[in-house]
């Protein structure tokens, strides 16, 4: 197949770029004017393209599938009212540009598989949350609901299109867990306020294998939940990775301090429950390489 990706340099996208070239797929990555990428040319190669124009180099014509993994970091600095700006635009209007170019396509890919984030269900307490579960209604969750509206426009063009939820992604060179390393290495790490709120995580391979899935299912559509069936409160899971690491958890980060160093992200991001199974997935009968949380870390920091 012809596979064209998004945010190809990724956390996400780096690893799926390799499974997909190893699974014998022609990848093509999207990419800006004057982005740089560590991928080979055993990866695939790029195709040169301007969300802001729409225009798509001749090469990325044609593609059997399409992944959309683009967008700015939501930790990846303090929301100010800029930084919210840049969250949206490379969300929002980076899957408007993609889906105007599949629409000028003579032969359209026959699936695109669009990020999303679990985020949309906002705080929910102890509520079981599905993939019929109602969105939230803070910064995350309109932020969501926008991406997604955006991705299933393609659907009109004939394209099945699967939003995919992510969890919070487990990988030891990148993402949240990369973050909380040092901290709990050093035997600073801890609980984050009460400790009571959900945590659903996936394994990054777990992720990769997902849009795998997706790709090449064609019964699975519409929005998907990308977590591990087994998701744990924050108190299980620090104390979970303490253990992974061999060290004890004593210092937990008060409500107040976490609030007072990161505003509004402290409330979406670290304190925000969210317990979330992927039923969709189970219906389908796909299997996680990591669906308990102890053998996942594990595997992850080995």
């Amino acid at each position: 197949m012809k596979i064209l990706v998004t945010g190809s340099t990724g956390l996400v996208g780096t690893a799926l770029v390799k499974a997909l070239a190893s699974d014998g797929h022609t990848l093509c990555r999207l990419m800006r004017p004057g982005s740089k990428t560590t991928s080979g040319a055993k990866d695939g190669f790029n195709v040169v393209w301007n969300p802001a124009t729409g225009e798509l180099g001749g090469a990325g014509v044609g593609p059997d599938a399409v992944v959309n993994l683009a967008g700015a970091s939501i930790a990846g600095g303090r929301w100010t009212k800029g930084r919210k700006v840049l969250l949206r635009t490379s969300r929002i209007d980076t899957t408007q540009a993609l889906v105007r170019a599949l629409a000028k396509m003579n032969v359209r890919p026959r699936v695109l598989v669009s990020a999303s984030a679990i985020g949309i269900y906002g705080d929910r307490g102890d509520e079981v949350l599905t993939e019929e579960s109602k969105p939230g209604t803070d910064f995350l969750a309109g932020l969501a609901q926008e991406w997604e509206a955006e991705a299933l426009k393609a659907e009109v063009l004939g394209i099945r299109v699967v939003l995919a939820r992510f969890g919070i992604i487990l990988a030891r060179h990148g993402g949240a867990l990369a973050k909380m390393l040092l901290p709990f290495r050093l035997g600073a790490g801890g609980r984050l306020g009460s400790g009571k709120q959900w945590m659903s995580w996936v394994t990054l391979l777990d992720v990769v294998g997902m849009i795998r899935f997706a790709i090449g299912n064609n019964g699975v559509r519409g929005a998907v939940n990308v977590v591990a069936p087994q998701p744990v409160q924050n108190a299980e899971f620090t104390k979970a990775l303490a253990q992974a690491l061999h060290r004890a958890a004593p210092l937990p980060a008060p409500t107040f301090a976490l609030r007072l160093t990161l505003s509004e992200m402290a409330d979406a991001l670290l304190l925000s429950s969210q317990r979330v199974q992927p039923q969709k997935l189970q219906q389908f009968g796909h299997s996680f390489l990591h669906p308990e949380l102890h053998s996942a870390l594990t595997s992850v920091l080995e």
